[in-house]
Parts: C-alpha cells; sequence; structure tokens
C-alpha cells in the first residue's frame, strides 16, 4: 500500500513550488501532521497542518474555508491529497503554504509518514522580501514573477489591472508578520464617516469591510487617510489593497467580522480599483434563522434573513450619555420557522429606508437583544441586502409566495425567563441566595434578576447628588465662588441644582441579604418623595428626615436588577443596580404559592 501511494506523490514538488520551478500544478502531497492552532477568543478556528512530499516537509496553514475536511476527519495524519489552490509565503525566514483548496486522495488509503522528509528551511540571502502566488484555480491571477524593488507609490484612484499585482495574499494570510503584501478584495460595507471631540482634540474616521474567497477584514482609516481613501472605496466595488497598512489585533466591540487581525491605513497605503471586477466573491452570510434565535446568546453578532412583514415609521431616542438624537425604524421580519422578530435600522439606513412589504431581506452583522424576548439591532458596521440573489432568498421567496403570505407567526416575546413583578423584560426570580451560589454578574456579561426582598437599611450620608437642570443631562454639578453651579459637560451654570437619588440600599430575604443601587425613579418611589424634598428636609429637620427613612425600611419590593462586574479602588467586585421596582402584588404571589403547594399534594 505505501509502495503504490509513494508512487503517486510528486516527489521534490515542495522545493519546486518555492523556487519557481515547479511544473506541477496540482501537487499530490502526504499529510502527516494535523495540529489546532490557539487563537484569539472568539476568532476564527485555525489548523497547522504539515505535507510531505517524501524529499521535504513544510508547515501549512488551513483557510478557514477548508476547515470542514478536518472537522469530517477526512484530513487527518497518513492521507494522501491533491493541492489544488494555495498561496506560499515565508514567515521569520520559514517557508509556510496557505491551503485554500484541497481533495483528499481516499483511493490511495493512508499509512505511516513515507520516507525520512527534511524540512523545507529559507535561505536568509535566498529569500526574497515579497511573497510569491501559484494556485491551479486561476482565482489570483497568473502565477508571480519576481518582484522588482521599487518605491512604493502614493495612493491612486486609477484602476489597475492584475497584471501589475502579482503577489496577492489571500485575506486569511494576513499577520502583523506579514510584510510587502497585497490584497484583492470586494468591498462589501462602508460606514459613514464618523467626527469625535474630546479633551485631547478631534478627528474623524471611516470604516470598511473588505472579502476574498480567504475570508473578510476590517480596515480603517484616520483623519488624513479618511479624506484620501473614503471616496475611493465604493461598496460593491473590488480593490487592490497594498502595503504599508497596518495589520493589528481586532477591535472586536468595533466589528462583526471573523477575523483576529484588522487594518489600519496608513499614509502610503495604495488604494487602487481592479479592473476586472468578477472572480471574487459577494457578501458572505452566515445565516440564523428566526426561529432559533431563542438559543443564542444575548449580544451575539449573527446573519439573518427573512421576508420584510412590517414597516415601522420612523422615530428619534436622545442618547443618555451624549444627549444627540438619533433616528430608528423598526421592521418586523418572519420566515419559514414561522417565527417573526423586530429587528432595528439607526439613522441614514432608517431615514432612507424605501423597501417594498414582501421583499427579501438578508442582514449582516445584527445584534441580539433579550427585550422583549429577542429582537434584533443592525450595527452600524453591519449591512442589508434587498432581494438578493443567492439560494436562501429564492427558497424564502418561494415558500411565501406558497403558503408564508397567509401563516400565522409567533413570536420570541413569551419565551424563557419568568416575568417580574416590575414589568418590562422577562426575567428569572431568584432569592438573595441563589444570586450569591450562582455567581451572577461573575461573568463579563451583565445578568439580569427578580428578587422578592425586604429593605433592612438604607444609607443616610451621600443618598443623593446635585444634578444639572438641562433637559436629559442629570450630570453632577459643582459649587462655585458667587453661589452657582455648574455642569462641566454643558458647559452652563444654574441658581441651584436638582437634587437626584443614588442609593445603596440592603434588602434581604429568608435565604440572605444584597447591597442593591437605587436610582433616581426606584429612590422616588421606595422614599415617597423627590430627593430635593428630602434634601430640603434634611437641612431644615433632620430628625424628621430620619423618619422618612425609618418609615421606607421594612417594607417588601420585587427588584428588577442586574448584576454586574466593577471595579472600586483597583479591587473588583459585584454591583447589583436596581432598575425598576415594584410594589407586591400579593394575590399573584399568592397564586405561585398556591400552585407551588400543588405540586407536593398526595393523592
Amino acid at each position: 500500500m505505501a509502495q503504490d501511494a509513494a508512487s503517486h506523490i510528486d516527489q521534490g514538488s515542495l522545493s519546486a513550488i518555492f523556487e519557481g520551478t515547479n511544473n506541477v500544478t496540482q501537487p499530490v502531497l502526504q499529510c502527516v501532521q494535523v495540529k489546532p492552532i490557539a487563537g484569539q477568543q472568539g476568532g476564527p478556528e485555525r489548523f497547522r497542518v504539515v505535507f510531505s512530499d517524501i524529499s521535504n516537509f513544510v508547515q501549512s496553514m488551513l483557510a478557514s474555508q477548508v476547515n470542514h475536511f478536518v472537522h469530517d476527519g477526512m484530513l487527518r495524519k497518513g492521507v494522501f491529497i491533491r493541492l489544488k489552490q494555495f498561496q506560499t509565503n515565508v514567515v521569520k525566514n520559514k517557508k509556510i503554504i496557505i491551503v485554500l483548496d484541497i481533495e483528499v486522495l481516499d483511493h490511495l488509503g493512508e499509512c505511516e509518514k513515507i520516507g525520512s522528509p527534511q524540512p523545507l528551511d529559507s535561505k536568509t540571502e535566498d529569500v526574497q522580501p515579497q511573497t510569491t502566488t501559484i494556485q491551479a484555480g486561476g482565482f489570483y491571477g497568473s502565477n508571480a514573477q519576481a518582484p522588482q524593488q521599487h518605491s512604493i507609490p502614493q495612493r491612486a484612484t486609477t484602476n489597475s489591472s492584475s497584471t501589475s499585482h502579482a503577489n496577492i495574499y489571500p485575506i486569511e494570510a494576513l499577520s502583523p508578520y506579514a510584510h510587502k503584501w497585497t490584497i484583492k478584495a470586494r468591498c462589501t460595507n462602508r460606514s459613514d464617516i464618523k467626527t469625535w471631540h474630546n479633551k485631547n482634540g478631534e478627528g474623524k474616521l471611516f470604516s470598511v469591510n473588505l472579502l476574498d474567497e480567504s475570508g473578510e477584514i476590517r480596515g480603517t482609516g484616520f483623519n488624513d487617510q479618511c479624506d484620501a481613501l473614503y471616496e475611493i472605496f465604493q461598496e460593491g466595488g473590488v480593490y487592490y489593497v497594498t502595503s504599508p497598512c497596518r495589520v493589528q489585533m481586532a477591535k472586536k466591540q468595533f466589528t462583526n467580522l471573523n477575523n483576529d487581525y484588522e487594518l489600519m491605513f496608513e499614509r502610503d497605503t495604495l488604494v487602487e480599483k481592479a479592473e476586472e471586477q468578477n472572480g471574487v466573491p459577494q457578501v458572505r452570510f452566515n445565516f440564523t434563522s428566526i426561529g432559533d434565535l431563542q438559543s443564542v446568546e444575548k449580544d451575539t453578532t449573527i446573519d439573518t434573513i427573512g421576508v420584510l412583514k412590517e414597516v415601522g415609521e420612523t422615530s428619534q431616542i436622545v442618547s443618555k450619555t451624549t444627549s444627540k438624537p438619533y433616528d430608528k425604524r423598526e421592521l418586523t421580519l418572519v420566515d419559514s420557522s414561522n417565527f417573526s422578530v423586530r429587528l432595528t435600522i439607526w439613522g441614514n439606513s432608517a431615514t432612507t429606508f424605501d423597501v417594498t412589504p414582501e421583499s427579501v431581506i438578508a442582514f449582516k452583522g445584527v445584534k441580539v437583544s433579550d427585550f422583549g424576548g429577542r429582537s434584533l439591532s443592525l450595527l452600524s458596521s453591519g449591512s442589508m441586502t434587498v432581494d438578493p440573489d443567492i439560494n436562501e432568498a429564492h427558497k424564502l421567496k418561494g415558500w411565501y409566495d406558497a403558503q408564508g403570505r397567509t401563516d400565522t407567526f409567533s413570536s420570541h416575546a413569551n419565551a424563557g425567563g419568568s416575568m417580574g413583578a416590575a414589568g418590562g423584560r422577562m426575567d428569572p426570580v431568584k432569592s438573595c441566595q441563589q444570586v450569591k451560589d450562582e455567581n451572577l454578574g461573575m461573568t463579563e456579561t451583565t445578568d439580569y434578576f427578580t428578587t422578592r426582598a425586604t429593605i433592612i437599611y438604607i444609607k443616610q450620608d451621600n443618598f443623593a447628588y446635585p444634578a444639572c437642570l438641562s433637559a436629559d443631562c442629570n450630570k453632577k454639578v459643582v459649587q462655585i465662588e458667587d453661589g452657582q453651579w455648574r455642569c462641566e459637560k454643558c458647559d452652563r451654570t444654574h441658581p441651584k441644582p436638582e437634587y437626584r437619588y443614588i442609593m445603596s440600599v440592603s434588602a434581604a430575604d429568608h435565604t440572605g441579604q444584597l447591597w442593591l443601587n437605587c436610582f433616581d425613579d426606584v429612590g422616588r418611589l421606595v422614599m415617597g418623595m423627590s430627593a430635593d424634598q428630602l434634601m430640603e428636609l434634611k437641612e431644615n429637620d433632620d430628625k424628621a428626615a430620619g423618619d422618612v427613612f425609618q418609615d421606607a425600611s421594612c417594607k417588601m419590593w420585587m427588584f428588577k436588577c442586574r448584576a454586574k462586574m466593577d471595579n472600586f479602588q483597583d479591587q473588583q467586585r459585584v454591583r447589583y443596580q436596581v432598575s425598576a421596582a415594584s410594589a407586591l402584588n400579593y394575590s399573584a404571589e399568592c397564586s405561585k404559592l398556591t400552585e407551588m403547594i400543588k405540586m407536593y399534594s398526595m393523592e
């Protein structure tokens, strides 16, 4: 078996590939090792593979689109493969291959390593500073020629043909260790220009999502690069991007792409529109059906596709942190799972939305929220495509025309959790001890719960703070020399402040005790008066104010809370923040207890 398989291996092909003398377009090799590569948490799964041609062996990395060969058990130690499409690279004087497509030759079976192959080492004096592209499928253009040494030109807007860009990297191969590279990619999304103003100055930025056959990556341009490159990039266009361009670890809070790295455009980064617009894939989706949303973790970023059932009117909200208005519009989507979901779009996408109901829309980069059960929000880095020419859209349109138009749809509004008496979101009811035993708030994500507890103590020092009188501000103000109160955020002065509650309350039930933090709305409910009134009472009659605190104690409430890790004086602790509170509905609580008792009844 081994001798028969050895006769099929293209001996010496690995050396020839890197020397540029290879006449075998699809070499047959033996896989002698497969190992996973440790990557950034939440990043794409990667595998390192060692291939042998009997004479030599070389380290290789699988592009994500061929990972399924490992998952399916087809690519394993000892099997034989045909290398159909690949990219060569040199990293720190080590020759590697980026594998873009293979064929596993099952008819050759598998066996132990044949021969004693030697490592295919690079010699420093032989290594060119740029890599050579070799592939069988012709996706990246013709075989590379030896690069000419020349200075990198300034960025250009003219069209460029593939013949002038022989050294094409796949996006999957980009890393901080790669130098002098060019990628050919499609711009699948271009953000609006965003500006910022802070104590360190002001600036602007934009970002693009770039896609090729191997993967996706985000690129960002600041200030001068924003001015120079924003109009060059157009959604749907194919571009050559050539270094110098910084490759750095991706900031996951700003991107929905499955890549450990992102690009930062620099002064000499060259961006050119490709004459050949074909051959590069369109937007790549990884759809989650609407019916499966209940099993998706909160704050996860997903892609989804659905039929547009309803279109809401444009409305506006004001951010509590920036006091800026934001336009939004709510859409209702349905799919063949017979579930519906509410999806919110923002800004210019909301105001200019003009899609006919019953159209199919594919969304890339939407955030899953548990507000109202399950809902979705289109991220600024996300995109939507109306009636895309893909199989999923055609199937969905066919289903809707055949039966979906007359179907009734369920929502996720009543799925999971228990509805707290305080109303709003559905959170599980926990005792004080359960909150501690289940370590709520101890992870990076925020945990939500409802608890029925009695107030046993309210801290009377620092129970309120002087707040700005400007609408939607509520920031703390400081008293200045002339008796006025100044707000640094609004840059305004007021003759007096408005006091707002920021109370710390000890609440207990039959299992234990928790310290809860309450803001103004909850404080007004618990104390029975505004913080302004209580502060005035404390200044004029301290005993009467003490009686108010005493009266507020020993009362039972339903508290809706969120638990999150907080840093205080360089120490981590869990902070329990009350978002809402309500008095007990004794009739409803008695009904719950009755049902619990029936569960223990013996017949």
